[in-house]
């Protein structure tokens, strides 16, 4: 009797191996476990009605307001980038694109974008550590958070996303920025340094790379392609808190900070909902039904990068990191106990970043970073409550 082969496929356009159908594999010693889920430290949180709810918001969400300030620009949507529009309807329009600004007007600029369904408040912690010696832009995608929405569901793509970030960088009035790209964000950013070099000095690659297999795809699009209805805080707080259980082992208090500015409050839902177009989300689960292959665009990539990989990522793999850093000024930072997309919020992670930034990292390519010592609930303890506006 012949003894079975587990294959893992390769795909051929890609030339990287990716997991099979964990029913095709006999041994998944290798392959992150989807259900995989890091430990919470502390005891999880229990709020009862909204009340509680926005009276939290206002410590949690409170210690960041008069560090920032929340900025627009109108973002020019041209003609070539509306293939469902009927050629008699076409013409460039105009949609407001929302972003955070911290620190001096006069410093390097670090460009953060988030992932498919991430908005800009996404990037508070990391944000507020460095804009000491940076002026960080954290920007919203077109459809999501307090960024306007496009005319039409296939308006929203890879190519749009690239349009944005070019168009950000164009209006901040610098030469050049560092951008931190995370998901989405990075494959965006890898289109732009393609076909726009010079907008782009160094390169953040937060778990993503030139490669994104599809079943990871599929799986995130079925979950983001819907409208949700929160009627209490407890259905949030499981929701959201599941749908980021890969993002490490965070404290409540920064998962709180991230469901709060990804949700609003509806009168006439009677709850709170997603701060985004569904459409948005919908044209993503269209095309992820195919693997995410940028290798011609990476292979123009020449400014410095640094990747950094949850290690219990189930998009980002061991085969893509090393043909990533083929020929490539490439380091890698390594998160443990992490999926995909670290939070970015822990302090040693920022610490790293920091280095890499100001040319003073660890000797080597690549190393793991430990998690630091959970963050002080509330900086300057007792604080005030946020003013009414600081929770819109």
């Amino acid at each position: 009797m012949k003894a079975a082969l587990s294959v893992v496929p390769r795909e051929a356009f890609a030339g990287d191996t990716v997991p099979a159908d964990l029913s095709d594999l006999s041994d998944l010693a290798d392959l992150p476990d989807v259900a995989w889920e890091p430990p919470v430290p502390g005891q999880r949180r229990v709020l009862n009605n909204w009340n509680e709810y926005m009276g939290l918001a206002s410590r949690v969400v409170g210690r960041f307001h008069g560090q920032f300030n929340l900025r627009h620009f109108d973002y020019d949507h041209p003609m070539a980038l509306q293939p469902g529009t009927p050629r008699r309807l076409k013409k460039p329009y105009h949609a407001s694109v929302a972003y955070t600004e911290w620190g001096p007007a006069d410093a390097p600029v670090l460009l953060c974008a988030g992932g498919v369904a991430n908005v800009a408040m996404r990037f508070h912690y990391l944000a507020s550590d460095l804009c000491d010696h940076y002026r960080v832009v954290c920007m919203d995608w077109l459809g999501r958070g307090r960024s306007g929405w496009l005319a039409a569901e296939e308006d929203y793509s890879l190519a749009t996303y690239t349009e944005q970030l070019r168009q950000c960088i164009l209006q901040l009035n610098v030469k050049s920025v560092t951008v931190v790209g995370s998901s989405m964000g990075g494959s965006a950013a890898i289109e732009l340094v393609a076909k726009h070099p010079q907008l782009v000095q160094r390169l953040i690659l937060n778990d993503v790379g030139p490669y994104i297999p599809s079943r990871r795809r599929l799986r995130r699009a079925d979950t983001i392609a819907r409208h949700y209805v929160f009627r209490n805080p407890s259905d949030l707080l499981r929701k959201v808190g599941a749908s980021s259980k890969n993002d490490g082992p965070v404290s409540d208090d920064i998962r709180f900070n991230l469901t709060f500015h990804q949700t609003r409050w509806s009168d006439d839902e009677g709850g709170r909902v997603y701060r985004h177009d569904t459409r948005a989300m919908q044209a993503y689960r269209r095309g992820a039904g195919k693997s995410v292959a940028q290798w011609p665009q990476w292979q123009r990539v020449h400014c410095p990068v640094m990747l950094i990989h949850g290690m219990q990522s189930d998009a980002l793999f061991e085969p893509t990191i090393k043909r990533m850093r083929r020929g490539k000024d490439v380091v890698v930072m390594r998160v443990p106990d992490t999926g995909h997309t670290p939070l970015l919020a822990d302090r040693n992670h920022i610490e790293f970043i920091r280095q890499w930034l100001s040319g003073q990292a660890p000797e080597g390519r690549e190393w793991s970073v430990l998690h630091a010592t959970p963050r002080q609930a509330y900086a300057g303890n007792p604080i005030a409550f946020a003013p009414r506006e600081a929770l819109r």
